[in-house]
C-alpha cells in the first residue's frame, strides 16, 4: 500500500479543533449492542478529512459526542499511518514546518512511553514513520536523530500494530526482514 505524501505540517500536528474544522461529520444509526436506546438516535459518528479522504469512525458508544471524539482519535492514527510529510533526515526532502520542528525538539530524547489516548502519540508516530520511510524502515538510522535507543523506538511502534505493519512494508520494499 503506497503512502500519500503531503506538505508539512503533518495533519496529526494540528490541534483537535483545526482537524475537526477540516472534517465533515456524518452521523447514522447503527445496529448492535448498546441497550434499548441504541437505535433510537443517530449516535454513530464518521469524520471524513476533506483533504485526504480518510475516514475515522466510531459507533460503539450511545453518545454521539463520545463517538465523535473516538472517531477523531481513530482518524488521527489513520492519518499517522497513511500520510507522509518531508523528513529532515533527507537533505533535499523539502522544508520541514516550524510546528514539526518544535514537536521534534520536544520529543528528542524523550522515553517514548505515551498512553494511547495521549493526543501527541499519533503525531509522534507520524513523524517517526516519515523518518523510517526515508531510512528504508531501519530504526537504527532514525534513533540517533531522536536521541533514543533503537529499542525505545521499536517499542513505540509495537504499541500501535498498524504503525509496525507500515514499517514492515517499508522494510519489505527494501528487501529487509520484518521487525517483530
Amino acid at each position: 500500500m503506497p503512502c500519500r505524501v503531503t506538505a508539512s505540517p503533518h495533519p496529526t500536528l494540528l490541534s483537535l479543533t483545526q482537524l475537526l474544522d477540516r472534517c465533515d461529520l456524518r452521523t447514522q444509526r447503527r445496529s448492535g449492542p448498546g441497550g434499548q436506546h441504541r437505535n433510537k438516535t443517530s449516535s454513530g459518528a464518521f469524520l471524513t478529512d476533506r483533504e485526504t479522504g480518510l475516514v475515522g469512525e466510531a459507533t460503539e458508544r450511545r453518545s454521539q459526542a463520545q463517538n465523535r471524539d473516538v472517531a477523531l482519535q481513530r482518524l488521527r492514527y489513520l492519518l499517522a499511518i497513511e500520510i507522509r510529510t518531508p523528513s529532515p533526515l533527507v537533505e533535499d526532502g523539502g522544508a520541514v514546518d516550524s510546528l514539526e520542528s518544535e514537536f521534534r525538539q520536544r520529543y528528542t530524547g524523550h522515553p517514548f512511553r505515551l498512553n494511547e489516548s495521549n493526543p501527541d502519540k499519533a503525531a509522534l508516530l507520524a513523524l517517526l514513520l516519515n523518518d523510517l520511510w526515508v531510512a528504508g524502515g531501519q530504526p537504527s538510522l532514525v534513533a540517533p536523530a531522536w536521541s533514543v535507543s533503537t529499542s525505545k523506538l521499536t517499542n513505540l511502534l509495537r504499541s500501535h500494530p498498524p504503525a509496525l505493519g507500515r514499517v514492515n512494508q517499508f522494510r519489505v520494499h527494501h528487501d529487509r526482514l520484518p521487525l517483530h
